[in-house]
């Protein structure tokens, strides 16, 4: 044994024993209230079958014979009272209540009392009070000493259904009642709840259940301690639903857990950018100027709070300059326009001038090489006609000189050489 363990200390005259104490928790919560379940009417998937013998029933009574027997009489004496017969009530207090026949499930009536309630009670869990450990029968011995004086302590709660079942992961009691409150107005003895309570001590309001299920625990507490167990500070409510819904509903929790991190993550950053957007409007709606709304504004003859009442002129000027910022507002726009436009043709004629130019290039070249040509092609004429005029000479003084025969033989002879 370490020293974390808890432990007890019982003085015996001289000496002290030490005797270690098992810590469980305690579960005390609302039940669906099935009594075909509870009775095993009907058998669920998570009963073991060879284990049903183990149950112990403390009581079991037809709901419909209780409601008989408790509420009859005092029916009996309502009816009697009344002079008129539509105020009277006709057959039994539950059907009344409930309008329908007694059932072995939980009804709720219009004015939201229930036809029974339900709870369950268990010590430990599954890992350390399991119907396979060895403390299964120290908290079903638990169990059944609580149950034992449950009714004694709770007299307006009366209990027509209760078992102890040991056939399921844990030893738990499954407790029914119906709670009865007597009234001085109205049929004197009836289902309720409130009244119930605050006749047993608990007040009235939406603690008096808090405050007695918080007296049942501490009775648990004390069985528990006498067994040697130190109980732990109960387990939240499940509420109305079965073992199975509520695994069913943590696991789909944490599944819904996991999620909502992530979730919370990306909405920071959601946040931040509504944030920044919400900004950028808060500054684009001040420099905004609605005519429509400065038109809609009423002169005031007098000042409340933090408004101003404006001289009617004033309020004239105030106008005027909003309708000379509107068309400001509106002939900067035109002229920005306009100024793209003129930007857009500026950039077209200056395509259109490099066009122009290039082509222009092409009929410059051109008439340069044209003169350059002329005046070679002259010269080349001139030396022609000098020539032609040459050989003209020439072959006017061979004629002349009597050589014509003398230059064809020379003619003749230099082209076959050439030939040659």
């Amino acid at each position: 044994m370490t020293l974390s363990e808890p432990i007890e200390q019982i003085n015996f005259e001289k000496g002290y024993i030490h005797i270690q104490m098992k810590e469980k928790r305690i579960s005390f919560c609302q039940g669906k209230g099935s009594l075909t379940h509870n009775n095993r009417d009907f058998i669920a998937e998570n009963v073991d079958r060879s284990r049903m013998r183990d149950n112990y029933t403390f009581i079991r009574k037809d709901i419909g014979c209780v409601y008989e027997h408790l509420f009859a009489e005092s029916t009996k004496r309502y009816n009697a009272k009344q002079k008129r017969n539509d105020r009277k009530i006709h057959g039994t207090y539950y059907e009344s209540l409930f309008h329908k026949k007694p059932s072995n499930s939980v009804v709720t009536a219009a004015d939201k009392r229930k036809s029974f309630y339900e709870d369950v009670v268990q010590i430990g869990k599954k890992e350390d009070s399991g119907v396979d450990t060895e403390d299964a029968q120290l908290v079903a011995a638990c169990l059944k000493e609580y149950m034992a004086g449950y009714q004694q302590r709770n007299s307006n709660f009366v209990v027509f259904n209760a078992v102890l079942h040991m056939d399921e992961a844990t030893p738990h009691l499954h407790i029914d009642y119906i709670p009865v409150g007597h009234y001085k107005r109205g049929q004197d003895t009836q289902n309720g709840i409130a009244q119930a309570l605050k006749e047993m001590g608990f007040g009235s309001g939406k603690d008096a259940i808090a405050r007695w299920r918080k007296s049942e625990i501490e009775v648990l507490n004390q069985i528990c301690l006498a067994h040697g167990i130190r109980p732990l500070e109960p387990e939240k409510s499940r509420g109305s639903m079965s073992v199975k819904e509520y695994k069913e509903a943590r696991q789909e929790a944490d599944k819904l857990k996991a999620e909502n991190v992530q979730l919370k993550s990306e909405n920071e950053g959601i946040s931040r950018e509504l944030t920044e957007t919400k900004a950028m409007l808060e500054r684009a709606n001040k420099k905004k100027v609605q005519l429509v709304d400065i038109g809609s504004i009423a002169v005031k003859p007098t000042i409340f709070g933090n408004k101003v009442t404006l001289d009617k002129n004033d309020y004239d000027k105030l106008q005027a300059l909003a309708e000379k910022e509107v068309v400001s507002v509106k002939r900067t726009r035109k002229l920005t326009a306009a100024n793209q436009q003129l930007s857009k043709e500026n950039t077209e004629l200056k395509s259109t001038i490099n066009q122009q130019a290039a082509e222009l290039a092409k009929y410059k070249k051109p008439a340069t090489i044209s003169v350059k040509t002329l005046m070679k092609s002259a010269k080349e004429t001139s030396e022609k006609e000098r020539l032609r005029s040459d050989l003209q000479k020439a072959k006017s003084f061979i004629s002349a000189n009597g050589l014509t025969e003398e230059f064809h033989k020379y003619k003749s002879n230099t082209k076959n050489h050439e030939l040659e």
